[in-house]
């Protein structure tokens, strides 16, 4: 990548995830889809390309509870990665203390791989973590589709923990300024109780180019203090008319399109800072 356009020290990959060897890693039985390795060295080839020194590690969909793909690959990392675990409903303390030991920092509620969209199993859930995970200074990351986020957050506001939202809220292309569930999210963003990861674009329904740089935009308008960017790197992908079981090709990526995305999404050095090293520093504890 150009120097000319080179990001700043520290800079932060929010959301990458490792497959491990299926041999040493087995996948859930009822996984929903299959990807094929992509392991810690090819995570660090993927950050070299684009000048970033470190990477959030999420646990994916695949492994269910089975963090231990992910915990290898944070020890492997050597202090370079932070991890987002996917924990059991009835984990003991114990084992969220042996996660955090680790490099842990918070857990993953993934209501739209596994086709779940009600708001009150969002609210549940939250209302059991929010105790807990708040004396270990996590957060709770959600991956849900808009709808079913900007109903659950109106009835959330004693919750005690950060949330942060994936791919940009999931908020599709089009969605007018007046819309009660936008402003809602916008106003938990700007008072500081939400995050939003500008990431996977892709995956936003109807959203590609300009319409994700005006939803950049406009997040970062409301809060830039809580505003993440991930590349959401290797891109996993369920290829269609593929059985779950079988291996589904990563989508194709170009990283000098990530590269350009990032300036296109961050213009400036101070905005580039701020959201590539400090707001990941703080949440993430670097």
């Amino acid at each position: 990548m150009s120097s000319a356009a080179a990001l700043p020290r520290g800079a932060c990959d929010c959301h990458v995830h490792v497959v491990g060897a299926a041999g040493r890693y087995p996948m859930d039985p009822d996984r929903p889809y299959t990807p094929a390795p992509a392991g810690v060295q090819d995570l660090r080839a993927h950050l070299a390309r684009l000048s970033l020194e470190r990477a959030v590690i999420v646990q994916p969909s695949v492994y269910g509870t089975d963090n231990r793909c992910l915990l290898d690959a944070l020890r492997e990392m050597d202090g370079a990665a932070r991890g987002i675990a996917v924990v059991a409903d009835d984990a003991d303390d114990r084992t969220l203390e042996r996660l955090a030991a680790a490099g842990v920092a918070g857990v993953r509620l993934n209501l739209e791989s596994t086709g779940r969209g009600d708001p009150d199993a969002v609210r549940g859930s939250l209302a059991k973590w929010s105790p807990r995970l708040a004396g270990l200074d996590w957060h709770v990351q959600i991956y849900a589709s808009f709808q079913t986020m900007a109903a659950a957050l109106d009835g959330l506001d004693a919750l005690r923990v950060p949330l942060v939202l994936d791919h940009f809220a999931m908020v599709p292309a089009g969605t007018p300024a007046g819309d009660a569930g936008l402003a809602r999210l916008l106003a938990w963003l700007r008072d500081g109780r939400l995050y939003v990861k500008l990431s996977g674009a892709y995956r936003l329904p109807g959203a590609a180019g300009h319409a994700a740089r005006e939803l950049a935009g406009m997040f970062i308008a409301a809060n830039p203090d809580r505003i993440l960017w991930a590349s959401d790197w290797p891109h996993t992908n369920r290829d269609p008319g593929k059985e779950r079981t079988q291996v589904s090709a990563y989508r194709r990526v170009d990283p000098a399109g990530l590269f350009a995305e990032i300036h296109d999404w961050l213009p400036g050095e101070a905005l580039l800072r701020k959201v590539l090293v400090d707001n990941p520093a703080a949440l993430y504890r670097f």
